[in-house]
């Protein structure tokens, strides 16, 4: 049911045109199975609202969900297409609210901005938990924006109560800006799949696409956003490395959509749905399919100040789907990586010398090299541990909600 305390709030809010059926569950507190039935109650429960501004319903919104997976939390379904009236209606419900933490995940400067004006006007804290660096992102794509932006990301670091970075690299830039407390949470495979499933998907997507059982393939998921500035999206570095090949066994497969997708089109030429397969955007349950497919998981991210903070959202899933990683020598390559990744030179996956050592591995990859690479990949990595998350960030949490609330 919805809050005492929002009743009124909810009565006197306008619905947008573009917000339709957002309120029937912009206040409602978060449903969770029954998996909690038989524990005994908490003697106090904190009120948390919790948010993401990637947009109600997204992957962000789970992921915060499941780290909140100890509390009961208002759940504000932040409306992604109307992101202003978004920003009205959190600021209203947040003061009415007056929980005891907001925590955000993303930091889109809609949601932001309420979080700190609600900071600064009734002293509500707020937690943040983000997987990029804002003001270099925002800058790789509009360079004037970058120091605006990058003042917005100290600005939000040093007023919150803490920040969960979706790396450690994260975490460490936060604290430089300020924030209190930190600690990192860098997500999990949502969609676990055996062994037995993963052999079946993957002569199942092969034959779909077209692809021999004995061929190589190299493959990526993510969203192709295009790049204008650097002219790249993910996966084009594969296109372009497959096509100073001669290797005919040798086959592409990416899996997502975006506004880059013509352009890999366009690269990929007389060879797409020959040696290069664009699946479009598939179902996340059915990601762990098309990862089965492949042989070798390409991890493309610039050795900067935007990805070398990152792990990235497939890190995780290439690893439950037992694929060796192709990146660029960027941390998490030194500090996760084993026998099971392969560390190519360049600043970035658009780099000429990344592409040529991309080219060369792809074209001379032995099959006991990658036999190897592959047994090599770890079963389990502690870091993607999705229980050991949800008890770290709560125990965060707690520690972070006002002094004598616990008592």
């Amino acid at each position: 049911m919805v809050p005492e305390e929002l009743t009124d709030f909810t009565s006197r809010v306008a619905r947008p045109e573009s917000s339709k059926g957002v309120l029937t569950r912009l206040f409602l507190r978060y449903a969770r199975p029954s998996k909690t039935q038989g524990v005994p109650p908490r003697t106090w429960h904190p009120s948390i609202f919790a948010f993401a501004t990637q947009g109600a319903g997204g992957d962000d919104e789970a992921r915060l969900l499941t780290l909140l997976d100890n509390f009961d939390p208002i759940v504000f379904a932040f409306d992604r297409k109307g992101k202003w009236w978004s920003f009205r209606a959190l600021v209203k419900a947040l003061l009415k609210c007056r929980p005891h933490l907001v925590v955000m995940e993303g930091t889109g400067i809609a949601g932001g901005l309420a979080i700190l004006l609600a900071r600064l006007v009734a002293g509500i804290p707020y937690v943040v938990s983000s997987g990029d660096a804002v003001g270099p992102f925002v800058g790789r794509h509009r360079p004037l924006l970058g120091p605006l932006f990058g003042l917005y990301e100290r600005l939000l670091c040093r007023l919150s109560a803490g920040y969960i970075g979706w790396t450690p690299y994260l975490a460490g830039r936060a604290l430089t800006f300020g924030a209190p407390r930190v600690m990192s949470a860098p997500g999990w495979a949502p969609c676990p799949t055996s062994v037995n499933q993963l052999a079946d998907s993957r002569v199942r997507i092969r034959k779909e696409l077209g692809i021999a059982p004995e061929d190589l393939v190299f493959g990526i998921v993510g969203s192709l956003a295009w790049t204008r500035r650097v002219r790249y999206c993910y996966g084009l570095e594969l296109v372009r490395a497959l096509g100073r090949t001669k290797r005919r066994d040798l086959k592409v497969i990416i899996v997502g959509d975006g506004d880059g997708r013509p352009h890999l089109e366009q690269a990929a030429g007389k060879e797409l749905g020959v040696r290069v397969f664009l699946t479009g955007r598939v179902p996340r349950e059915q990601v762990p399919e098309y990862l089965s497919a492949m042989d070798v998981a390409s991890l493309p991210q610039s050795v900067d100040q935007v990805g070398s903070f990152r792990y990235t959202t497939k890190l995780s899933e290439y690893l439950a789907a037992g694929l060796p990683v192709v990146t660029g020598q960027i941390p998490l390559a030194y500090d996760l990586g084993d026998d099971w990744l392969w560390r190519l030179p360049g600043n970035a996956p658009w780099d000429e010398r990344y592409l040529r050592a991309l080219a060369h591995l792809m074209e001379h990859v032995s099959s006991s090299e990658l036999s190897a690479k592959q047994e090599a990949v770890p079963d389990h990595l502690p870091e993607f541990d999705r229980s050991r998350q949800v008890d770290r960030v709560t125990a965060f949490l707690m520690d972070l909600l006002p002094s004598g609330e616990q008592s």
